[in-house]
């Protein structure tokens, strides 16, 4: 029994530690939590559209229109990182995003920023939005459809450093954008949107980032 015993725990220990081990990797990399599982500590937005769920953040429900355009931002902002989280979005004909280098439009519901895009026809693309109000660059199409899990969780990857934005989505990068307008801000906020549109859901956990 005690052999046994010993067994059992040595191979529990064995689990968890590969479980783990990539967390760890990150960690010893730079890497931070900015969301914490449970709660919006470090966060603000409109918690009408918002909730913490299996320890992700929900955006939008199932039984209702989204009449606007809603993000959760992060309250610091950030210049050069490189952001890392796992997305799903649910619904037909639905959109969301990860807003970089973002900022709220005082007293309105929208951001201008560029916009990491989820979203039919827009996974893995670079937006402009609310500002040149168009995708930026945008991934080959064949490439995507090998990567892109559709209705499931998918890892997004974002790196920021300069003028030079890359996306990534399972490990197959997306965007490798240049920035040519030296008059665009390249520093603010970090944010989560839920599109407008029919009543749909955009998942967001594992948010991580580290300062380059």
């Amino acid at each position: 029994m005690i052999v046994a015993r010993r067994t059992f725990i040595a191979s529990a220990a064995a689990l968890l530690l590969t479980k783990n081990s990539f967390a760890a990797d990150e960690v010893a990399e730079g890497f931070q939590p900015i969301f914490d599982g449970k709660s919006f500590d470090g966060w603000q937005g409109n918690l009408k559209y918002f909730r913490v769920e299996k320890g992700a953040i929900a955006g939008g429900t199932f039984h209702d229109r989204i009449p606007n355009n809603e993000f959760l931002c992060a309250t610091k902002e950030y210049s050069n990182f490189e952001l890392r989280l796992s997305v799903k979005l649910l619904g037909e004909g639905v959109n969301a995003g990860v807003q970089i280098r973002s900022r709220r439009i005082p007293d309105h519901f929208e951001m201008i920023g560029y916009q990491a895009d989820l979203g039919e026809g827009y996974w893995g693309c670079l937006y402009d939005e609310s500002r040149r109000k168009k995708v930026l660059a945008a991934p080959d199409k064949a490439a995507l459809d090998k990567a892109l899990k559709r209705a499931d969780w998918n890892d997004y990857r974002i790196r920021c450093e300069g003028k030079r934005i890359q996306l990534w989505l399972n490990g197959s990068q997306t965007v490798d954008y240049t920035e040519t307008d030296d008059t665009l801000e390249q520093t603010g906020l970090i944010g989560l949107q839920i599109h407008s549109g029919p009543p749909s859901e955009a998942h967001y956990k594992d948010i991580r980032i580290k300062s380059l």
